[in-house]
């Protein structure tokens, strides 16, 4: 018998200054049981990271031809696809392929390893975006998880402030390839 999901209740503060956005995000969020805490806080990052209006969460780990979260167009077209932890280039390759922008939020204990094997093989793709944040950050934020938990999240000048229980935790946002910037 398979193991259920398990649901998280999630409130953000998401203050962009970077941007200019400033939203007060609400979602639930099934965290597939093969999923880590890590990457659960890496698909909710990404979600503040790269947030534009109408940006939902997919079907995950499940759907292996979906993103972790996406934009579509009224006529279903990808318009924005991204993806959080470390997924194989040929991936991100035929992502790119297929919707307008993808943006990737690399996360994940052999990130260095993936940089050096994959990054090289993603040069000359126009629509993409590579960032990362230090893992210390996602490792932290994963230990406070709590099934239903409230975020203030602030980006500005590349860095990420996130107030949760009290704590604000701090972390640059790290482009590694492409440009972080509004669609």
């Amino acid at each position: 018998m398979a193991l259920p999901s398990t649901i998280y209740k999630v409130s953000i503060q998401l203050s962009d200054v970077d941007r200019g956005i400033y939203e007060s995000l609400q979602a639930t969020v099934a965290k597939h049981p093969s999923e880590t805490n890590e990457r659960l806080v890496a698909r909710l990052l990404a979600w503040g990271i790269f947030y534009e209006a109408d940006l939902a969460f997919t079907k995950g780990i499940c759907a292996t031809d979906e993103p972790d979260i996406w934009l579509t167009g009224p006529d279903g077209r990808v318009m924005l696809w991204i993806e959080a932890g470390l997924p194989d280039s040929d991936r991100i390759v035929r992502a790119c392929r297929h919707s307008e922008r993808v943006a990737l939020l690399a996360s994940g204990k052999a990130l260095s390893n993936w940089d050096q094997q994959h990054l090289s093989k993603l040069g000359g793709l126009s629509n993409l975006t590579v960032v990362s944040l230090e893992q210390l950050f996602i490792n932290r934020l994963a230990d406070m998880l709590e099934r239903s938990f409230d975020w203030s999240m602030t980006i500005t000048e590349g860095t990420v402030y996130l107030t949760v229980n009290g704590d604000t935790l701090e972390t640059s946002i790290n482009v590694k390839y492409g440009t972080l910037t509004v669609g």
